[in-house]
């Protein structure tokens, strides 16, 4: 159904507002994604929007390719002014469109452990630009996904979709608690290695394993020791200057194509 809105108090803007909130996010099922690089990545990854926003006037062939997908799928498309578009973003100088998406199953059993030989794990990680960044890195090496571990920031919040750069559609994603990870972990084959200071040894050449699931700590604290005792391998990377520590994305990168070098075929 195709609509026009040209009112800020109007219903639909009132929702579409209220989902650059988490509690929203959470009750509705649904995020928002802002821009059309990302809207595209999403259609090429078999997922359209629920819900096409577009400021008036604005036409571009991928546009009218997506418009025409979300129609197919017996969605949603609404013409809106640029300022009312902006209100609904957040942003002052908000992109020419945004989606409404429903979230999906991010549950563990949903992921093949055997579709790809490295796994990125991520334990109470706060930062959505990282959790973003760790997305994009398990695109960049070919990881089967992102698992994330505890309170982590919500992977469909618009900062952690932007920084994904669109990974967030083409990277398997799941979260769940330490206490159901490690049993699924160890209902089947898997090396938990963690980045970690504690009886580690040096991350290159270290014996990894595929499949392989690189687990990092939070930003701040690192790794509870409980966790890394229960890893089978610990590796620690070289500091030469004044910091003690990498961030914790950075880490999960150097690590990924460490492992990549090891285990990929």
């Amino acid at each position: 159904m195709r609509k026009h809105i040209t009112g800020f108090s109007n219903p639909t803007v009132k929702y579409l507002r209220s989902l650059r909130d988490k509690k929203h996010r959470k009750r509705s099922g649904q995020f928002l994604v802002e821009g059309l690089r990302l809207l595209e990545d999403a259609r090429a990854s078999s997922r359209v929007p629920q819900t096409l926003v577009m400021a008036e006037g604005r036409a571009h062939p991928l546009l009218e390719r997506l418009e025409a997908d979300v129609m197919a799928a017996g969605g949603d498309v609404i013409e809106t002014t640029a300022d009312i578009l902006s209100k609904i973003t957040g942003k002052e100088n908000a992109q020419a469109v945004a989606g409404v998406f429903d979230e999906w199953d991010t549950g563990l059993a949903r992921l093949d452990r055997s579709a790809a030989p490295i796994w990125l794990v991520a334990q109470a990680l706060r930062d959505p630009g990282n959790l973003g960044t760790m997305l994009r890195t398990c695109d960049a090496v070919g990881a089967g996904g992102l698992i994330l571990i505890d309170d982590c920031a919500d992977p469909f919040s618009a900062e952690a979709v932007r920084a994904s750069m669109g990974a967030l559609f083409t990277v398997g994603l799941a979260q769940a608690r330490w206490d159901e990870f490690l049993p699924w972990l160890r209902g089947g084959e898997g090396q938990l290695v963690a980045a970690s200071l504690r009886d580690a040894v040096p991350y290159r050449g270290a014996a990894y394993q595929a499949p392989c699931f690189i687990l990092v700590g939070n930003e701040s604290q690192g790794l509870p020791e409980g966790y890394e005792a229960a890893c089978d391998l610990r590796v620690t990377m070289p500091m030469k200057g004044r910091a003690d520590s990498l961030n914790a994305a950075v880490a999960g990168a150097v690590l990924a194509y460490e492992v990549l070098a090891a285990v990929a075929p």
